[in-house]
């Protein structure tokens, strides 16, 4: 019993560096983990790690996107690993509009409207399944015709984001050469087009090993690697997964709303994996128990008013 918890004095705090400094204070539950996070990724951002983002589709399709592409807009993330969706919600929303809904909509009806329910966002079947069919047959033909044969998810992220508009974050990825990695990259509507493709142009195929080398590489190479996970799931275990060959990751931090009790690797404490080897032991990491949508952007906001941006 060293340290007391200290009221949070708002007259204060007068932007979001000091109301996530005096979280530290405050004693519970989540904000001294938070206040923990803010220190730990304005570290990554500033002292030259090597820093890895990962982070799930269903995002993509809220207002958090915004703040993927702030990141990679500045270059403050080196590598993106995310799911098929992440590709599908990125290309919707720049052609397309989603909407609010909530989660408590009569989802028959929705489904006789043509409406997907996201949550709480609506995604219209004609902003999600046409636009990205169409989008995508465009630009596999016309990467065919130019005689591509084989490319990796990266390339096609960067291929794709030279198609978007600036409000993208792919169009950002290719900008500024960000590898934006889909290790699971059938599971979803580009996926999809890439398979349905394939049908018709046996020569033509995804290369995996294309991305894993590059990710293998930039692991070995790393003086410091830093880890940014929102979720779970292969985007969270291929981080990890890599980081483990150079002796664990130097800092670390997720934010999930999974629990550990079942075992999941969505809701494992970031301790855990330490005894694998994916993250050293040496205290600097965190795991939050949150909404996403609500904690991360806050966090980033915090960080960028720290480093002035």
């Amino acid at each position: 019993m060293k340290k007391v918890v200290k009221d949070i004095d708002l007259g204060e705090v007068k932007g979001f560096v000091d109301l996530l400094n005096a979280y530290g204070d405050a004693g519970g539950f989540m904000a001294p983990k938070l206040s923990k996070a803010f220190k730990l990724v304005t570290e990554m951002f500033k002292d030259g790690y090597t820093v890895f983002l990962s982070f799930p589709a269903d995002l993509v399709a809220t207002g958090v996107r915004g703040v993927f592409r702030k990141l990679v807009e500045l270059k403050l993330v080196d590598f993106i690993i995310t799911t098929c969706g992440s590709w599908d919600h990125d290309i919707a929303r720049s052609i397309a509009k989603y909407y609010s809904g909530n989660f408590y909509m009569d989802d028959v009806e929705l489904y006789k409207k043509d409406v997907h329910r996201l949550g709480n966002v609506l995604v219209p079947k004609e902003s999600y399944g046409y636009t990205i069919e169409n989008f995508m047959r465009s630009l596999l033909n016309e990467l065919y015709s130019k005689g591509v044969r084989e490319l990796s998810t990266h390339e096609l992220s960067w291929f794709i984001g030279e198609r978007l508009g600036e409000d993208s974050i792919l169009y950002w990825a290719n900008k500024n050469k960000v590898p934006v990695i889909v290790p699971g990259p059938y599971d979803g509507a580009v996926g999809y087009q890439v398979w349905v493709f394939q049908e018709f142009h046996r020569d033509f195929k995804l290369n995996l090993y294309m991305d894993e080398k590059l990710v293998s590489d930039a692991v070995y190479e790393a003086d410091k690697a830093g880890g940014i996970i929102i979720g779970g799931g292969i985007s969270k275990h291929h981080l990890l997964w890599w980081n483990q060959f150079r002796g664990g990751l130097d800092i670390a931090i997720q934010i999930t709303s999974g629990i550990e009790l079942d075992g999941s690797l969505t809701g494992a404490r970031l301790t855990e994996a330490i005894t694998w080897g994916k993250v050293k032991p040496i205290g600097k990491e965190v795991s939050i128990w949150g909404e996403a949508s609500i904690i991360f952007p806050l966090l980033i906001k915090a960080v960028l008013e720290a480093l002035g941006y």
